[in-house]
């Protein structure tokens, strides 16, 4: 229900909010000055999204509708309501997906070499080839399975793709459907040897389903084959387990996701659009589907794989590689450097050296993950002065420089604990399997604080040292993941600060033991003190604002939905509060609606890196405080996770975090402002006006101070004006 003196009117669903930022993916993919192999990037994460869409929010809300649950969204609307719209909404995005996809994407990529053809559109010896492709390769993996009075209709699995085929009995003349699934194991774009091209091409693929289709008669012998049809699954995947009443909660999760493999119901049917309505028929009944659940395509299903073209090796078509640098404080504590001769070794020095003499601020990509937040473990693993380790793991990639360092450094001999959230979603089965093995390598590890999902990125190394044990610390926005970093933008402050280190010692034994932390030195801690402390500093800007001292506010994060939050702001906004906004995706908040948020202003970067920095900014009437950390404005964060933000109190670092916040205010290349509608425009620039791009004036400064002293703040802001 909307916020206690609000009407509907003053909020925007949350599923529309969603829809629009996916919108503004698939924008990117259809904007001609993308280069072509990310436009096809960009179409494959709007598809990508779109999955994980289906098998949470829509499965909620039909969750909700099949219980008969009445209670509104903030907008006003009913779980009916919202699927409804957000069928009216997708149905155009798709379309012109997928005319960008034949229309543009495939013959433009062909005006550059790479040929994506139908198999129809194979010459005679492209054809012959993959003839005896099918036959060494797929026709071994492919299982058809009949569907009639002995066979019943078989299981679908989530997000595969699926031919349904329409066979004769050439005997008795009976007509049979099977179901043949197209292989993960196999690449869905086939490459054929560019030799057997009549152009002179980079690259020629097919589909993989389009070679099974036109070999269907070798699968079913003595039958003919009358027609085949290509659909596609996304079924209900979002885990229920009763956390409270698991005696193991590996093994409850473990069970949860056979279960979620095995019945998740099906939420969306994508079939060809030329599917007879009788096939269509018979897969609805077959898999239980509801007419508001099925889209005809116009096009192939599935684009999330286009993302195996964007391995093209043509460079010119992507946009040009970025690999960032090591932190200039961090120069000189690079074992690397040390070993292959490149640092003399009386130069050398350690990370926790560095860190003494004043707080680190990183931000990936720009700055490397493994130049930072992988040599801070790894120095802590090999050091003979560090007694323990402690850190929360989130989503890991499929190989680790982290967990190797902390699996090192208990067989050193340091006491290693490792929080690894086990209900990450979509991550849960790694992070199972990474839990099991640092518990075979002696790390402690747990699960986390009943009843809550722990978000937060928090590293603690505690060290021996001449004059006693000192706690060095990292706070981030984002996962310890080292293939994330390389494309999403996130922020980590490195420390020595005695309260936060012992703020730190005090979430960890709130982490592994019955501890209930009421309070923290520095640190805001949902669901403890996040909250309270966030809507104090909004409150307090109010009150400068009323004594003429200038409230000011500015934020940075990927969502803003909660909806105390949201009528703060409005208060603050109605107050004269200046609030400005960079929200990447939902924001339930309308922005610059006269008599309610005037002086709102809400922008939305979308670039080459994911934007998934948080940053919170307060004027405080001249003596600013700020706070990064990885909790975003809504709900969930605030009141149902484990988030820690952590003031940046130093003001040449607090200064990088204002310009950095002005830089994507200021965009005008790839921002998009919200309108009083609750809808988006992207953000344009004047004749004469100079181009600024956040993300790729980032690059070029980072670029430009590569292996040099950190020219700090000023020069930030020189670099990108």
């Amino acid at each position: 229900m909307a916020a206690v003196g609000l009407s509907a009117s003053s909020f925007i669903n949350r599923e529309r909010s969603w829809i629009q930022f996916n919108q503004r993916v698939l924008a990117q993919a259809l904007n001609p000055q993308t280069p072509l192999l990310e436009q096809a990037r960009f179409s494959a994460i709007f598809s990508n999204n779109l999955d994980e869409f289906f098998m949470v929010r829509v499965a909620s809300l039909k969750s909700q509708v099949e219980a008969g649950v009445d209670q509104l969204s903030l907008d006003g609307r009913s779980p009916l309501q919202q699927l409804l719209d957000i069928r009216e909404q997708l149905t155009p995005l798709l379309q012109q997906q997928q005319n960008h996809y034949k229309n543009y994407l495939v013959p433009t990529l062909q005006d550059h070499g790479v040929e994506v053809f139908r198999y129809t559109e194979l010459n005679r010896q492209q054809r012959d080839w993959t003839t005896r492709y099918f036959q060494s390769l797929v026709f071994a993996v492919l299982t058809p399975l009949a569907v009639d009075s002995a066979h019943p209709f078989p299981f679908i699995s989530n997000l595969s793709l699926n031919i349904a085929v329409l066979i004769q009995d050439s005997a008795i003349g009976s007509h049979q459907f099977a179901r043949v699934k197209v292989p993960r194991s196999l690449p869905r774009f086939v490459d054929i040897p560019t030799q057997l091209s009549t152009l002179d091409s980079v690259r020629t693929v097919v589909l993989l389903e389009e070679i099974i289709a036109h070999n269907l008669d070798v699968l079913f012998p003595g039958t003919v084959v009358t027609g085949h049809y290509f659909f596609r699954v996304t079924r209900d995947a979002d885990l229920e387990y009763l956390e409270l009443e698991a005696d193991d909660l590996l093994q409850a999760i473990e069970a949860s996701l056979r279960k979620r493999r095995l019945e998740g119901r099906v939420v969306r049917l994508e079939v060809d659009e030329h599917m007879p309505q009788g096939v269509v028929d018979q897969l609805m009944a077959g898999m239980a589907v509801e007419q508001e659940d099925l889209y005809r395509i116009r096009g192939p299903l599935g684009l999330d794989d286009l993302f195996q073209l964007t391995t093209t090796a043509q460079p010119q078509l992507r946009y040009p590689p970025h690999r960032g640098r090591v932190p200039p404080p961090f120069r000189r504590a690079q074992k690397s450097l040390l070993a292959d001769g490149s640092l003399p070794r009386e130069e050398f020095e350690s990370v926790f050296d560095v860190i003494r003499r004043g707080d680190v601020l990183v931000y990936h990509p720009y700055d490397l993950f493994a130049g930072s937040v992988e040599e801070f473990i790894n120095q802590a693993a090999d050091d003979p002065d560090v007694l323990a380790i402690k850190l929360t793991l989130y989503r890991l990639s499929k190989e680790s420089a982290i967990v190797d360092a902390l699996e090192r450094a208990s067989e050193h001999g340091k006491q290693v604990l490792a929080l690894v959230e086990l209900k990450a979603r979509f991550d849960e089965d790694n992070n199972i399997q990474w839990a099991r093995q640092l518990e075979r390598a002696g790390v402690h590890v747990v699960y986390g604080v009943l009843g809550y999902k722990t978000h937060t990125k928090v590293a603690l190394v505690v060290r021996k040292e001449r004059h006693g044990v000192r706690s060095y610390a990292h706070i981030g926005t984002g996962n310890y993941n080292v293939k994330t970093s390389r494309f999403y933008t996130d922020l980590g402050l490195f420390t020595c600060c005695s309260m936060i280190g012992q703020d730190l010692v005090e979430l960890f034994n709130y982490f592994t033991g019955y501890g209930k932390q009421q309070r923290f030195r520095k640190l805001l801690v949902a669901p403890v003190t996040l909250r309270d402390r966030m809507e104090a500093m909004i409150n307090r800007e109010v009150k400068h604002a009323r004594e003429q001292r200038g409230g000011h506010i500015r934020a940075k994060m990927n969502s803003l939905v909660d909806p105390a939050i949201i009528q703060a702001l409005y208060g603050a906004a109605q107050a004269g509060v200046r609030i400005e906004l960079v929200v990447r995706g939902m924001c339930s908040l309308r922005a610059g609606v006269p008599g309610l948020s005037e002086s709102i202003r809400v922008v939305s970067v979308i670039g080459p890196f994911l934007e998934h920095s948080r940053i919170f900014w307060f004027g405080n009437g001249g003596n600013p405080e700020a706070y990064i950390g990885s909790a975003d404005w809504m709900t969930r964060n605030l009141d149902r996770r484990v988030e820690c933000l952590t003031p940046v109190e130093d003001p040449l670092l607090r200064q990088k975090l204002e310009i950095l916040l002005s830089l994507y205010l200021q965009d005008n290349c790839g921002a998009w402002q919200m309108e009083t509608d609750g809808s988006y425009r992207p953000v344009l620039r004047r004749q004469d006006e100079a181009e600024r791009n956040a993300q790729s004036a980032l690059i070029q400064y980072w670029q430009a101070v590569q292996g040099k002293a950190d020219l700090g703040a000023a020069a930030v802001s020189d670099a990108v004006t």
